[in-house]
Formats: C-alpha cells, structure tokens, sequence
C-alpha cells in the first residue's frame, strides 16, 4: 500500500540536491503541503481547513442573504431599463432573477429568524435588529406580491398598473438598501456574531504576512 505522505513528500523535497527552484517549483510544494496536513483529519476537520469562514459563522444568515440582495436588485434594473426601452424580452428575463430573488429572500428571512436567539447583543443592538427583521420581512412580502402579480397575469403590464409595479419595486429595493445598512451596522459598528480581535488574530496576521519584495 502507496504511503501517500511519504509519496508527496518525496515530490515537494526530491529536486535537485533539496534545493527549492523557486517560482512555480514552491507554488506546487505549498499546495502538495497543504495536502499533506488534510490527511488523516476527520471530514469536518478537512471542511474547516477548506473553508474556515463558513466553518466560523455560528448561522448561515451573513451567508445566504447576498442572494436575494443581487437577485432582487438586478431584476429591478433591468426590468425598469426594459420598461423605459421598451424591451420585453428583457422584462421576461428579469421575471426569472425576481422568482430567485423571492426564493432567496425567503431563505435568508428563515435564517434571520432562527439566528435571532443565537446570538449575543444588547439592548440597544436588539432595537436595531428589530426593525432589521420587520424591513426583512417586508422585503420578502414586497417580492412574494410582485411574483404573484407577475405569475397570475401572465403578462408584462403596461400604462397605470406598470407604474403601480415599478413602484412597489422600487419600494422593495429601498426597503432592501436600509435593511442591508442596518445589517452592516449590528455588525460592523456593534460586532454582533462577531470574535473581538486579540492578540491571536495579531499574531496570525504576522505569522500569513507575505514578502512581496523582488530580487
């Protein structure tokens, strides 16, 4: 049986009298190493090497909510665009980007909801996160209508009832904005899920410092 650790090591250190040729030569030694130190872990030790962002957050919230922001804002614009131009084709496009806006929305209300109580904060977070989740909420209501409206008539509107539907949309994109700000202000101005940086976080960015000075 193939002693895999041996057989990378021997790749990564047999060159030429042990020398490191530099260049490409250690691109290949530090992915070969790397490797070499998933071997023998356990499948969730391994994911945590992979991936240690995802493996840190304690909910899925901060990870799921980027979708429903990209997929609602683009169908905003390019409906809007096509409504201006006079572009169907595109409005039909856009219906596709607000069914996964409104499916990812729903995603990312679940794990709000659940990451509520999961969580450390304050009184004063706990006002904030408050009307995080009710504008959340919202969104998601605002997004589930516009789908409906969309799917049950089975047709791209025109003249009133399209200036009623870019309304409410453009509602649920400033809805979207303001519950993205209050996000961003629980966490980066409050730190809420989030690990105060000591002097191990220091000490780790020493230690992953790169050179990038050139001979």
């Amino acid at each position: 049986m193939i002693d895999l650790t041996n057989f990378f090591t021997f790749q990564v250190h047999g060159a030429a009298n042990g020398h490191s040729q530099g260049g490409i030569v250690d691109s290949v030694a530090e992915v070969l190493t790397f490797i070499e130190g998933l071997i023998g872990l356990s499948p969730a030790e391994i994911f945590s090497e992979l991936l240690p962002g995802i493996a840190s957050i304690t909910n899925i919230h901060p990870l799921i909510v980027h979708f429903p922001i990209a997929f609602l804002l683009a169908f905003f614009i390019i409906d809007l665009f096509g409504s201006v131009l006079n572009k169907a084709h595109w409005r039909q496009f856009s219906t596709g980007l607000l069914y996964l806006g409104t499916l990812s929305a729903g995603a990312a209300v679940a794990a709000g909801l659940a990451a509520e109580g999961s969580v450390e904060h304050g009184g004063n977070v706990h006002l904030i996160m408050q009307k995080h989740e009710l504008i959340g909420i919202s969104v998601l209501c605002l997004a589930v209508f516009l789908s409906l409206w969309r799917l049950l008539s089975n047709t791209i509107t025109a003249g009133f009832l399209n200036i009623l539907y870019l309304s409410c949309a453009t509602l649920l994109v400033i809805l979207m904005l303001v519950g993205a700000d209050l996000g961003s202000l629980m966490v980066y101005k409050y730190g809420v899920a989030v690990e105060a940086v000591g002097d191990n976080m220091i000490d780790y960015f020493h230690e992953h410092t790169h050179s990038h000075s050139h001979d």
